[in-house]
């Protein structure tokens, strides 16, 4: 069985540069930073909690670590020696060369807890070294802006090797040092400024003010140091020492590669299986939804669609349900997330997000809950658990009867063509919600709408409603007639993305008309398969994914950088999506399903990928032109999700 390690051996700092690391804790909180040991974005930290009410709160900003030597010299640890950064079952490790010492360096999140660990341990070197290290911190939420003003004077207890940090409303900050001779001393605090040189490039505010009240003192042997810090009370962040909860991770990580389907323990699938891992979450702090949950027998899971700054999208977690916990051994996982997103269906439609730290969701996309019945059928398919089927009918038959009757965003089936419109002014309601509203009927709104309809036919029929199957099956097959007798255009050789639009039919090259020929029923006619695969492959397709349009087109877009503005004009009109390389090798393996070997080829632009960005896991988004460099959220649910799938299916 392969291993989820990678490598990085550091020449200089230099080669470290736009490469970040980030671990979570299975709450939805995480820690992150750059490899050379500095903070580039204002999310980043060493302790970004999931709290109630004020969702991922950043308490440790990051530490300052001096290591002074038995002759009385003294060297910043990450400004000198830095040989080498890698992986271990997708947990960083530092290692350190300086001044006849090997100081390797750890961090871990305990799974369940809003607790880090940072672990040192001499390797190589004369006797012990003593460690200083100052702790930064700025309570505040990851997405707040970095000048928020400091919540001074903070309220510090002290006791030995702990110390207890209130700033403000927000739950106090627990920090703790493990190891020989370890002291607290605090010297009345210091407060500096930070420069999140990546807020700067986004036209963010860039700098930002954060406090430190002293300094942790130890030394660290062969044996080893930690400091911890932690949201948790004592009895929970002291459960186990640090070297305890870094094994405990080890094993638990272990575990989930094991659990993972044949194909993905070869190469570097491993890698992207515990990347998976980070986006299933335990969203226990929205506590109405656990009550309601845990009082039928159920469990609540959902999925963070990206970090850091993104929260549980459905059409996200839909999409990446089956790459998350069907192929890599999850069922359970997917069948609470289900359940979840279930309970929070309104007026016909499953959220398009649920805001961090709240509990009511927002409802405007079209697709989110199409995308539902998607997701369920491949978990159906692989568990055959009929009671959750029989669970979840009666939401299904409610969806099915306000997309009939028309629900709130304009969402409904056209009574002449049974075609399934959407748009309201001022909302954009697809999967391209950014400067590209799309208002009309969707090319994959209805391919989804069509699979859906098929769906339920087959569903209806197995619990025996014959008359509600048979209305499901006469509407799929109405759309299907409609979608290619309008969707076709000749002129352009592909599909129309929108027809009956503001504008009239839109005849842009989109990826979207992929999904056409890749669902599981799909809805175009099996003669035109051949042309859209072909267009989508000469026009959009890149080492890692697909370009939301076509490069011939005036407004397309080569690169996603610069400010907001700059950044939403550019979201969808030319910046490659690396999920949608999972529809196109669908889409492939349905026109060629003995060239697996040729569809896993186009998968192989991602591995050098994993030792930049963000190492070990896959980027939202990518530049449309070459060398497409990564942009967007660092780690994203259905990019991960979508190399899972497509690398297990054509294994």
């Amino acid at each position: 069985m392969a291993s989820a390690d990678l490598t990085i051996a550091v020449h200089s700092l230099a080669c470290l540069a736009g490469k970040e690391w980030m671990i979570t804790n299975g709450l939805a909180g995480y820690a992150s930073g750059t490899l050379d040991g500095t903070v580039s974005r204002r999310h980043d930290g060493l302790l970004v909690a999931a709290l109630p009410h004020s969702g991922r709160t950043i308490l440790l900003d990051r530490v300052e670590e001096i290591v002074h030597l038995a002759d009385g010299s003294s060297f910043p640890l990450f400004a000198e020696g830095l040989k080498e950064f890698r992986l271990e079952q997708g947990l960083p490790v530092w290692r350190f060369e300086a001044c006849g010492t090997v100081i390797e360096r750890r961090v871990v999140m305990p799974y369940g807890q809003n607790t880090t660990c940072i672990l040192y341990r001499l390797l190589e070197g004369e006797g012990a070294v003593e460690l200083a290290l100052r702790p930064w911190m700025h309570f505040r939420g990851n997405d707040g802006q970095a000048d928020q003003v400091l919540h001074l004077p903070a309220v510090v207890h002290a006791d030995g090797g702990r110390v207890e940090i209130t700033q403000g409303s927000y739950p106090p900050l627990r920090l703790a040092v493990e190891g020989a001779e370890a002291e607290w001393r605090l010297d009345g605090g210091r407060v500096e400024e930070f420069f999140y040189p990546i807020e700067a490039e986004r036209d963010y505010v860039p700098r930002g003010k954060v406090w430190s009240p002293g300094t942790f003192h130890l030394r660290v042997g062969r044996e080893g140091g930690a400091v911890v810090a932690s949201s948790e009370p004592w009895p929970v962040a002291q459960a186990l020492t640090a070297p305890q909860a870094l094994d405990a991770e080890r094993e638990r990580r272990r575990r989930l590669v094991a659990a993972a389907v044949p194909a993905l323990h070869q190469g570097v699938a491993p890698l992207l299986v515990v990347a998976a891992d980070a986006f299933i979450f335990d969203p226990r702090t929205r506590f109405d939804l656990v009550a309601r949950a845990q009082a039928v027998g159920d469990q609540v899971r959902s999925v963070i669609a990206g970090y850091p700054w993104f929260n549980d999208w459905g059409r996200d977690t839909m999409i990446s349900l089956e790459g998350l916990t069907l192929v890599t051994g999850r069922p359970q996982d997917a069948k609470w997330i289900l359940r979840t997103f279930a309970s929070y269906e309104r007026d016909g439609l499953i959220p398009n997000n649920i805001p961090d730290g709240g509990t009511d969701g927002v409802y405007h996309a079209a697709d989110a809950t199409l995308w539902f019945f998607h997701a369920l059928d491949r978990y159906l398919t692989l568990t055959g658990d009929r009671t959750t089927l029989e669970v979840l009918l009666p939401v299904l038959r409610r969806i099915l009867e306000k997309h009939r009757a028309g629900t709130r965003f304009g969402i409904g089936m056209d009574a002449a063509d049974g075609l399934l419109r959407q748009g309201v002014e001022g909302y954009m309601l697809t999967w391209m919600d950014s400067a590209t509203p799309r208002r009309g009927k969707a090319v994959e709104i209805n391919a989804l709408w069509y699979n859906a309809l098929c769906l339920m036919a087959a569903w209806l029929t197995q619990v025996g409603d014959t008359a509600g199957a048979a209305q499901a099956a006469a509407d799929a097959a109405r759309a299907r007639d409609s979608f290619n007798a309008r969707f076709w255009n000749p002129a352009t050789g592909h599909l129309f993305d929108v027809v009956d639009g503001d504008d009239g039919d839109d005849p842009t090259c989109r990826s979207n008309q992929i999904l056409t020929v890749s669902l599981p029923n799909p809805v175009l006619d099996p003669s035109r398969w051949e042309a859209v695969v072909e267009v989508v492959r000469t026009r959009l397709l890149t080492p890692y994914g697909l370009r939301s349009l076509d490069p011939a087109a005036a407004d397309y877009q080569t690169s996603y950088s610069g400010g907001l503005h700059s950044r939403d004009f550019a979201y969808h009109r030319g910046t490659v999506w690396a999920w949608l390389i999972g529809p196109f090798i669908d889409a492939w393996l349905r026109l060629h399903p003995d060239d697996k070997a040729g569809a896993r080829a186009f998968l192989t632009g991602f591995e050098s990928h994993l030792g930049e960005f963000c190492v070990g896991t896959v980027a939202e988004v990518f530049d449309g032109a070459a060398p497409h460099l990564p942009r967007g959220c660092t780690a994203q649910a259905w990019s991960v999700a979508e190399w899972l799938r497509a690398w297990a299916r054509t294994g």
